[in-house]
């Protein structure tokens, strides 16, 4: 039985894919952990909202400094989901140009190198936005201990 050659092009461009396809899961998973941060932050900050009448004024006060650190933690998030958006985005080019290039044999590598550098810078500004909002949060939160006694 013959074997079609165009067969061979399309196994060979499904195995250029692969590496960035498995950065791509390993991108959604860091969106998929940036997310539900971000959730936590926003969960937090309505639950001030529920109770905020039936604080007194000190709980008030320190109401407020929590929901100004939040506000901070809310924007790192969304600045780190939007990097790590961008980047997985940038992957899927890179998968397109590399398809691209195999189906019309063209030389597209510098285009995917660049890409791929871009999703790199774009996955080392998320992961730096998400380890400011970690540090955000270990040191912003305050565990009164005195309330457990």
């Amino acid at each position: 039985m013959p074997i079609d050659p165009g067969t061979g092009i399309i196994a060979h461009a499904i195995q250029l894919a692969i590496a960035p396809v498995f950065l791509l899961t390993g991108i959604a998973g860091l969106l998929g952990v940036m997310a539900t941060r971000l959730a936590r932050v926003i969960d937090r900050a309505r639950s001030f909202e529920a109770t905020w009448s039936g604080l007194d004024a000190n709980a008030q006060a320190a109401a407020r400094l929590e929901i100004r650190n939040l506000e901070q933690r809310r924007r790192v998030c969304s600045w780190s989901i939007n990097y790590c958006t961008v980047a997985a985005l940038l992957v899927c080019l890179v998968i397109v140009t590399l398809f691209i290039e195999e189906f019309f044999a063209t030389n597209l590598k510098s285009l995917a190198g660049a890409l791929f550098v871009g999703a790199m810078l774009a996955v080392i500004c998320g992961l730096t936005c998400f380890l400011r909002e970690v540090y955000l949060a270990t040191h912003t939160t305050r565990i009164d201990h005195t309330r457990f006694e």
